[in-house]
């Protein structure tokens, strides 16, 4: 739902809300907050809140401190926890500079840029996320252990998959929000667990996966659990992927889908330390249904991308290297501008590796290019590339190049 800046402080007069979290994101994705009452709501609007961005990874120093918060009303959104009297709700937040110029380090401004970038050529994109996790109990202090929730495997059911009733609370609260998964399930790892959701707009889909971890980990918490969201938290179990379906319509009815995917492709070295920026991300690679090298497939799961066997509107391409400590509103903005750029110099795509590569021969893997291998790797080939120069704002990158 649409709302105006008017509706929203009406909503919150209506309602009694108590509290407006000011929602936003570092450059690295991780969620931050300022809480203000209502009667600075009409302030927030209008000029904005300041923060100090000293603080912040990638947006300043002590020199360059001042930075203001300007809600988006049609992200308003009731949060599940209540204070004793009155509602809390959340709005995410455009970073601007005092003067009002747009933040350059606001990853999701530079999403809804590209987004638009993108309309104005014909172009319309569509992304949906499968994020994975693991649950984890809790010591007798409450810190968090590596002792899994359960021992039960993929799509296992319950008594086995403790983490049913979990799910089933994480959905149900996403439901009051207007966040709809599309389905949920036991993974292959012990306690581990994934939730799927249908396809919405890039930014609504960005703001969905923000929304889902900080439920996912407060539903976690209220149940005595850690939800832990990294790539490689057991050294011998599956890891944790970030898969992201994506599908491109075209204004004039040109199917895409297959440049889309070999832009993709042929960009996706220069994007992995964004969408893998951990160390530990690298430890996923090449077991457990994870991609190791630069390949796709109509149906195969330990491709880089496959084609998922669906028609319609949910023909797409999935992509199976990002993690769930990627900033989605960057990962997706890669996504775009490397679809683009595949869309409009007619990329072909190579031949399909319908194939299981984790048992292929050394002359077979030989005609197929690496992921990089860990971090180091990533930051070399994304310092050298020209297009994450023209994609990703410089303080951004370099950011994500650093240690």
């Amino acid at each position: 739902m649409k709302y105006s800046q008017r509706e929203v402080i009406q909503y919150v007069q209506e309602e009694e809300v108590a509290f407006i979290h000011l929602t936003f994101c570092d450059v690295f994705g991780r969620q931050k907050n300022i809480s203000i009452v209502p009667a600075e709501l009409p302030r927030a609007f209008e000029y904005g809140i300041a923060f100090d961005a000293s603080a912040i990874a990638g947006f300043g120093d002590e020199a360059r401190s001042d930075l203001l918060l300007r809600p988006d009303p049609d992200t308003l959104m009731p949060l599940p926890w209540q204070p004793e009297h009155g509602q809390v709700v959340r709005m995410f937040c455009s970073v601007v500079y005092p003067d009002g110029r747009p933040f350059e380090c606001d990853t999701r401004a530079l999403l809804r840029n590209t987004v638009a970038q993108a309309g104005e050529k014909g172009y319309s994109f569509l992304f949906g996320a499968e994020q994975e996790f693991y649950l984890f109990k809790r010591d007798e202090n409450g810190e968090p252990t590596k002792t899994p929730y359960d021992r039960a495997g993929y799509m296992d059911i319950a008594p086995d998959d403790r983490g049913e009733s979990i799910r089933r609370e994480i959905c149900l609260t996403l439901a009051q929000m207007g966040i709809f998964p599309e389905c949920s399930h036991h993974e292959e790892g012990p306690g581990q667990n994934e939730i799927d959701f249908r396809y919405s707009d890039p930014l609504t889909a960005a703001d969905n996966v923000m929304t889902f971890q900080s439920i996912v980990k407060f539903i976690a918490e209220r149940n005595g659990l850690y939800a832990d969201f990294s790539p490689k938290p057991l050294p011998e179990a599956p890891g944790s992927g970030f898969h992201i379906n994506m599908s491109v319509k075209s204004g004039d009815g040109r199917d895409c889908l297959y440049p889309m995917i070999a832009g993709v492709l042929s960009r996706v070295v220069d994007m992995t330390v964004f969408l893998n920026p951990m160390e530990n991300s690298y430890a996923r690679f090449g077991s457990h249904k994870a991609p190791q090298y630069i390949s796709w497939s109509r149906e195969n799961r330990s491709q880089l991308v496959r084609i998922p066997a669906a028609l319609g509107e949910y023909r797409r391409a999935e992509l199976r290297s990002p993690d769930p400590v990627a900033n989605p509103y960057l990962a997706f903005t890669l996504m775009i501008q490397a679809g683009l750029w595949g869309i409009e110099k007619n990329l072909l795509l190579p031949d399909p590796a319908d194939l299981n590569l984790y048992q292929a021969s050394p002359q077979t893997l030989a005609r197929y290019q690496c992921l990089p291998q860990n971090r180091a790797e990533a930051v070399r080939a994304a310092q050298y590339s020209e297009f994450i120069q023209s994609s990703v704002p410089k303080a951004v990158a370099e950011e994500y190049f650093k240690g």
